[in-house]
């Protein structure tokens, strides 16, 4: 249920965004998705189809790019793909390490006309 607030965020922005650039219409908007991000794609698509109705944003494209849940070790430096709930470095060992991507949900652009 947290996507309704987390999509009138987003229908916020890109609104604000469209009417500052004189748009008339909302072509598509670009999402970044993370691997693991607690966001669900059919929910917020729900909530966009509701809460843009009668605006600009109506009826506009939403596409998804979806990241995978990485980290980077600091001992070593490898880049790898976190699987399950293991966070350490499967190179050295590690547990020193940082997540890079996949926990996002953020606007990456918008197609207006």
């Amino acid at each position: 249920m947290h996507e309704l607030s987390v999509v009138e965020s987003m229908v916020s922005i890109v609104l604000k965004h469209a009417e500052t650039n004189h748009a008339s219409r909302v072509e598509k908007i670009n999402l970044v998705l993370g691997e693991a991000s607690s966001v669900v794609e059919e929910p917020v698509r729900f909530y966009f189809e509701l809460l843009s109705k009668e605006t600009i944003a109506e009826g506009a494209d939403l596409n998804f790019r979806k990241t995978p849940f990485q980290a980077s070790c600091n001992k070593c430096g490898k880049e790898f793909h976190i699987e399950g709930i293991d966070f350490s470095c499967p190179s050295c060992g590690s547990s020193e390490t940082t997540i890079v991507s996949g926990s996002e949900f953020q606007v990456e652009s918008i197609e207006i006309s």
